[in-house]
């Protein structure tokens, strides 16, 4: 691969752009093809999620695997916001690496575990896939009114926890420092879950190892994209620009607010989640005169 040009690099986020955050499935065939033809066009992808590795297996490996990824390819996972990380190849995902040094302690995660069975049961799941932050997450069959209601008690209970153990957290505006003055770890409720982590993950990171693993097998292109759901997805943009690639970011739900940045902003007209993430995937598609 290091003698074949790059025409394009890929950083995209999994639950929206690429999963339905409905069915937490890529629901939409075109995905799975087009994902295939750009990376059988040596195109970089890398999956950036704040999703497990489990997930990623079942649910974006597996399917692609399925219709069939070519031998020749450049592809990677970067989970749980820069925790976890590992190749991904024809024969499916490879060694699956996590950094220990900020998971949740023990303690923290049997409380929460416990909070979510005793309690919150009924609209949400404990993800027991997680291997170094804590979620949870909203049952399918539980109702949107249900679960933000669940939610928002839940987040105030796991504060709550968190302070008790004596951890250093954050959650939104309120900050309470560890007995050495640290703040460690966040609360960071998405619109299907709540993400327990340490502060020093997010999708800036995952971009800077993505970049650092690419880099080994050839010359990164100079073009890149990165797609996301969230507003912490613009961190995928905002490392590349910092590192002086031509970048634009793909927001598939506008309406929680276009952030403004150095760099183009795109939207798939009235077209959000999966169904945007589709409609950009076959505009490079056709690009390139890959169909």
């Amino acid at each position: 691969m290091r003698d074949i040009d790059s025409p394009l690099g890929l950083l995209l986020d999994v639950d929206g752009p690429i999963a339905s955050p409905v069915t937490r499935t890529i629901a939409t065939p075109s995905i799975i093809t087009d994902l295939i033809r750009l990376a059988g066009a040596n195109v970089p992808i890398a999956f950036i999620t704040g999703r497990s590795s489990a997930f990623i297996r079942e649910q974006v490996v597996a399917p692609l695997r399925a219709v069939g990824l070519p031998d020749s390819m450049r592809m990677y996972g970067v989970c749980e916001k820069g925790a976890v990380w590992f190749p991904i190849t024809a024969e499916g995902m490879g060694d699956v690496v996590i950094d220990e040094s900020v998971a949740l302690p023990g303690a923290a995660v049997d409380l929460l575990r416990s909070l979510v069975a005793d309690r919150f049961s009924a609209t949400m799941f404990f993800d027991e896939t997680k291997q170094a932050m804590v979620s949870v997450e909203q049952r399918t069959d539980a109702d949107d009114a249900s679960y933000q209601a669940a939610a928002a008690e839940f987040n105030e209970a796991a504060f709550s926890v968190l302070v008790g153990l004596g951890l250093g957290i954050r959650f939104g505006d309120r900050i309470v420092p560890d007995a050495d003055g640290a703040v460690g770890f966040r609360i960071d409720p998405t619109i299907i879950s709540t993400d327990i982590e340490s502060v020093t993950l997010d999708k800036d990171r995952g971009a800077e190892r993505a970049l650092a693993f690419f880099s080994e097998s050839g010359s990164l292109p100079q073009v890149w994209r990165s797609v996301g759901d969230s507003r912490s997805d613009y961190l995928m943009a905002d490392h590349l620009h910092t590192a002086g690639y031509d970048v634009a970011h793909v927001d598939v739900r506008p309406s929680d607010g276009i952030l403004d940045r150095p760099y183009p902003v795109i939207v798939e007209g009235d077209l959000i989640h999966d169904a945007a993430g589709a409609k950009f995937l076959r505009h490079w598609v056709d690009k390139l005169s890959l169909g």
